[in-house]
């Protein structure tokens, strides 16, 4: 799907500067934002920015201040199914 947005010139300009390819700096702006908001997941992420692997889309949500969604309660998990894989 294509989407067509109306900048004023002076805006689009500035974020041309800022971002270089315009179309590419708005993928990006919707792909984190859409992360951070829980609309998509990492590895959409992944695909909407073309991105080789889940540590390149982890370093890109990084350097944009948004981490992975990872809680306590998921550590303890991950570290309890590990201690049992251990175990066995």
């Amino acid at each position: 799907m294509q989407v067509a947005i109306e900048l004023p010139e002076d805006i689009a300009r500035q974020l041309q500067a800022k971002w270089g390819n315009l179309s590419q700096g708005a993928r990006e702006a919707i792909a984190i934002e859409g992360y951070r908001s829980g609309a998509l997941s990492q590895a959409q992420v992944q695909r909407l920015l073309g991105l080789a692997s889940r540590w390149e889309t982890d370093a890109r949500l990084k350097r944009a201040g948004v981490y992975l969604d990872y809680s306590e309660e998921d550590l303890a998990r991950d570290l309890e199914v590990s201690r049992q894989l251990t175990q066995k």
